[in-house]
């Protein structure tokens, strides 16, 4: 059957935006936390509304793990 197919696959911009999720996810732990947490978090959701609906959603999850994990080791950091 031409021009179907047998799964739903997301599209470029949603999978371009869930990839950046899981980068800013992973620079939020060693480059200000907040910041790059937040735009994590905001592509992972933006990926997951557009069509990459599981991997959007973890990313956005990774992003605020990753944000914590950098807040804490800048606390770490900051107070030993």
């Amino acid at each position: 059957m031409a021009g179907t197919q047998a799964t739903a696959r997301p599209h470029n911009a949603a999978r371009v935006c869930t990839i950046l999720a899981f980068v800013f996810a992973v620079l939020a732990i060693f480059i200000v936390p907040p910041l790059f947490a937040l735009v994590g978090l905001v592509l992972g959701i933006v990926g997951a509304t557009r069509g990459d609906k599981p991997l959007g959603w973890y990313g956005a999850a990774a992003a605020v793990v990753g944000g914590i994990i950098g807040l804490v080791i800048a606390y770490a950091v900051h107070h030993s």
